[in-house]
């Protein structure tokens, strides 16, 4: 482990002495790559020696959406969790398990989100260290991360705190980037760019892969990317996960500072002691969760507005609905009745392909 570290250590430093330039950008991508493998190395440790049994940081995923808080000791993380949770939760709505870390399951909008407190995560996990491997592999499941910071010093624990998440493979608020990589058996490095590049050119993208032992591979560069572009795309274990900053002990400043704080994007001043602005927070965490919401219709009875089923809008045709009800509903699935923003016609039949939108209802006719 400490000589993996150690390489780390060194490979970060000469690229802190090595200057950027158009002559220097091919070394540098290069060891950029050996940094991500050694990197790699850390958060999948080789070999099984399996942590023994009473090691339990799996938190069994409940609701419909898992939000992670991650944030230094003492800005108020534990306070925002109980006082969100107190707040929105029913009381005893989930089964309590023996695991560590559920804190709490809130309703909003009727969804139910589950809120984690990733301890731990800030001193050194991603080198392996305390059992910080555990709760990143909680963080990558999250849907959405808060960053709790404090409002009186928060650029320096944002940049801290943002390292540590990229180290693990977790791209905060960006979308996976736009290049083709598809191995083959022969033919070399086939490397097209649809649009003018910046940084990487055939050489460094060659260098880049033959670090990773791959010398045949069609690559397409659809827009402008950097070497950690490539190299993500590469390991293809990233996770990508929407962020907000949560600034936290708002009544220690003044108004002027609380407007400038109002202008910085994903971010969302609150006071977790006197509770305020949490109404903000819910209403932009909703935004970031992207969820939607589709009411249930017995046949010959009203809606059900109060339990909807909730599904990521990623994935809202008729069939993801009826997998996430139950798996053999698609088996019996004749055809569905929707009322809607998704429909021309209220109600209108569609099959298991049609795509719902937020707050459908549906009536789902078996054979």
């Amino acid at each position: 482990m400490s000589s993996t570290l150690a390489k780390i250590a060194e490979i970060e430093a000469e690229m802190a002495r090595t200057q950027r330039n158009k002559a220097t950008a091919h070394h540098l991508g290069l060891l950029k790559a050996r940094l991500a493998k050694l990197r790699r190395e850390l958060i999948t440790p080789k070999g099984g020696g399996g942590g023994g049994p009473g090691e339990g940081f799996d938190v069994a995923k409940t609701g419909d959406a898992r939000i992670g808080f991650v944030g230094f000791p003492s800005v108020g993380k534990s306070t925002l969790l109980s006082n969100l949770a107190g707040v929105y939760s029913e009381v005893a709505a989930y089964e309590f398990t023996t695991l560590t870390t559920v804190p709490g399951v809130i309703r909003y909008k009727g969804a139910k989100i589950q809120l984690l407190d990733l301890p731990g995560i800030i001193e050194g996990a991603k080198d392996g260290k305390g059992r910080g491997r555990q709760v990143i592999a909680v963080a990558r499941t999250c849907n959405l991360i808060l960053i709790v910071l404090d409002v009186l010093k928060p650029l320096g624990h944002k940049k801290i705190i943002e390292n540590e998440l990229e180290g693990f493979g977790i791209r905060l608020n960006s979308k996976s980037p736009n290049i083709g990589f598809k191995k083959k058996d022969k033919g070399g490095i086939n490397l097209t760019a649809t649009c003018p590049q910046s940084e990487l050119d055939a050489e460094t993208v060659k260098s880049i892969l033959a670090e990773y032992k791959i010398h045949n591979a069609d690559v397409t560069l659809r827009s402008d990317a950097t070497a950690d572009d490539l190299i993500d795309v590469v390991e293809g274990n990233r996770v990508y996960i929407p962020c907000i900053y949560v600034l936290n002990k708002i009544d220690q400043i003044s108004i002027e500072e609380l407007d400038i704080i109002y202008k910085v994007p994903h971010c969302v001043p609150i006071s977790a002691h006197h509770r305020w602005n949490f109404d903000d927070l819910l209403e932009k965490i909703w935004d970031y969760l992207k969820l939607v919401r589709i009411y249930t219709k017995p046949k010959g009875q009203l809606p059900d507005y109060t339990s909807p089923v909730v599904l990521p809008d990623s994935r809202t045709t008729v069939e993801d609905f009826c997998m996430k009800i139950h798996k053999n509903l698609i088996k019996e699935f004749k055809y569905a009745l929707v009322w809607g923003l998704s429909v021309k016609h209220n109600p209108q039949k569609v099959g298991k392909d049609h795509t719902l939108e937020d707050e459908d209802v549906i009536q789902i006719v078996k054979k």
